[in-house]
C-alpha cells in the first residue's frame, strides 16, 4: 500500500514557483492555468497584477473579459492589503509611542519615589541619631547593664502569674 507521508493525499510538495501560483489563485477568476500564464509573463504577485492593467494581462495570454475581471479583483485586493499594512504600521508606531511614554513615566515616578524615600530616611536618621545616645553604665562587678532576674520556677514567669 502506497501512503503519502503525514496523512496527505499524495500531492507533490510545493516548490518555490508553486507559492507564487497559490498566491495568484487566491484572487477570484484565476485558476492554476491562468496563474501559470501570469507567472511565465513575470506577473507573479497581486500588486504586479493590479499595476499591470488589462492590456498587459491580455499580452500574457488572457482574454479581454478575464483580464478586466482579474485586474479589478487584483486592484481591490491590493488596496485591502495596503490598507491592512498601513493599519498594522500605525498600530505598531502607536504601541511604541505608548511604550516610550509609559517607560519614561515609570522612570520619573521611580526617581520621585527614590528621592522622597531618601529624604525620609535622612530625616529619620538625623532624628534618631540626635535622640538616641546610649550611656553604658557598669555595675559593681564589671558587667554592663543591670542584673538579670532569672526565674527559679515556671510559677515565677510573668506569663504564668494568676491574678
Amino acid at each position: 500500500m502506497n501512503r503519502a507521508p503525514h496523512g496527505g493525499v499524495g500531492e507533490p510538495m510545493t516548490g518555490k514557483g508553486d507559492s507564487k501560483i497559490e498566491t495568484l489563485t487566491a484572487l477570484p477568476g484565476i485558476g492554476a492555468a491562468t496563474a501559470k500564464k501570469l507567472v511565465s509573463a513575470k506577473i507573479d504577485t497581486v500588486s504586479k497584477v493590479a499595476s499591470a492593467g488589462s492590456k498587459k494581462l491580455q499580452d500574457a495570454g488572457l482574454s479581454a473579459a478575464v483580464a478586466s475581471k482579474i485586474s479589478a479583483a487584483a486592484i481591490a485586493a491590493d488596496k485591502a492589503a495596503s490598507a491592512a499594512k498601513k493599519a498594522t504600521t500605525k498600530a505598531k508606531s502607536a504601541a511604541k509611542t505608548t511604550a516610550k511614554k509609559s517607560s519614561s513615566a515609570a522612570k520619573s515616578a521611580a526617581e520621585k519615589t527614590s528621592s522622597a524615600a531618601k529624604k525620609v530616611a535622612d530625616k529619620v536618621s538625623s532624628k534618631s541619631s540626635e535622640s538616641q545616645t546610649v550611656e553604658s553604665a557598669k555595675s559593681s562587678d564589671g558587667r554592663k547593664g543591670g542584673t538579670l532576674r532569672i526565674p527559679r520556677s515556671v510559677k515565677d514567669m510573668p506569663w504564668f502569674k494568676k491574678k
